[in-house]
């Protein structure tokens, strides 16, 4: 529902042209907020976005151009010295490779909290990642250095922790419609999440800034239903696309190979360091659930995982098998 005028916010909106970010700019506008999105000329993956093609995708939004990863640019040209209730980041990273995520997911984002303090911006959404709660992969320990510096910043924050996306669940649906069977890692059950859609998360973010109860919190949010496995999820696409489930299971044992050929190769090659850090990610992906952790415990606990909105992954899927949606998964493919 649209917001009342008077409570409608002037919201800055960084990592606009991205999935989620989208997703958000369109609940914000539709619920009347003022909203602005500090974008780069040539935006979204690999840069394929013109101005005009940025205009249409962020429609409703006031588009400003210049350099998030310059917190000069973020002044000048994103808050252009004017009145911002809150600012809405859905920047990331987008490999998770270490150089890569440290002067995105962390100093990028320093560099603009200092510019909301100096601008009395007084609320700050930060659309981070669950996996963060148990740290391994640099990108986490970039994550998690901001996520501690706007807690500790004196502006009210919310910073919302996403399990699974739905487009990083995806990538074996083209695959499978060629008939090829199903990867899995193990017995295909090592893991379980609640994935989230693009929309449902949008108006999540977007409630942030409306919702009271969000503010000053670490919020943790995956999508309706039970949590499911890589199991689960390759019986319902088969299902979906009436052919006989195929299954090819492959051990961990081997990405711990690949991680540690690349690792030692990596040493002379930064080319092959590079990919070895995408192996852990991958890695770490295939072992960890995407579920809320008790830390008493040391286990993933689906029941503690909140959920929200209406779309599931299979939902989704059948959206996918129909031709009603597709998903461009970009540099964050594996499969």
């Amino acid at each position: 529902m649209p917001v009342g005028s008077g409570d409608a916010r002037r919201v800055l909106v960084l990592g606009a042209t991205g999935t989620i970010g989208r997703a958000t700019v369109a609940v914000l506008v539709a619920r009347g907020h003022d909203v602005v999105c500090l974008i780069r000329s040539r935006a979204g993956p690999r840069g394929t976005l013109t101005q005009a093609d940025s205009a249409q995708v962020l429609a409703g939004a006031t588009l400003r151009f210049g350099d998030v990863t310059d917190a000069a640019s973020v002044v000048r040209d994103g808050l252009c010295g004017e009145r911002f209730d809150a600012i809405v980041s859905c920047l990331a990273s987008r490999t998770g490779a270490p150089a890569d995520a440290w002067a995105i997911d962390c100093r990028a984002h320093l560099g603009v909290l200092a510019a909301a303090k100096e601008a009395n911006v007084r609320h700050f959404v930060l659309l981070s990642a669950l996996c963060v709660q148990k740290p391994r992969l640099a990108f986490q320990h970039a994550k998690r250095a901001f996520e501690q510096a706007l807690v500790n910043s004196g502006l009210t924050y919310s910073i919302v922790r996403p399990t699974a996306f739905f487009k990083s669940l995806s990538g074996q649906v083209d695959r499978v419609k060629r008939g090829k069977p199903f990867l899995v890692f193990g017995n295909g059950a090592l893991t379980a999440c609640k994935p989230i859609g693009d929309r449902d998360l949008g108006a999540y973010l977007a409630g942030c800034i409306e919702d009271e109860t969000r503010h000053d919190r670490v919020l943790p949010i995956g999508g309706p239903g039970e949590a499911i496995t890589p199991m689960q999820q390759a019986e319902r696409l088969f299902a979906l696309l009436g052919r006989p489930a195929r299954f090819r299971h492959v051990p961990v044992g081997v990405l711990d190979a690949a991680i540690g050929v690349l690792g030692a190769l990596g040493r002379v090659s930064p080319a092959l360091a590079a990919k070895a850090e995408l192996a852990r990610i991958g890695r770490y992906y295939a072992t960890e659930s995407m579920l809320v952790l008790d830390s008493a415990t040391g286990r993933y606990d689906a029941d503690a995982t909140p959920s929200t909105g209406s779309e599931t992954l299979f939902d989704f899927y059948a959206r996918l098998v129909r031709g009603e949606a597709d998903v461009d998964r970009g540099d964050h493919a594996v499969f």
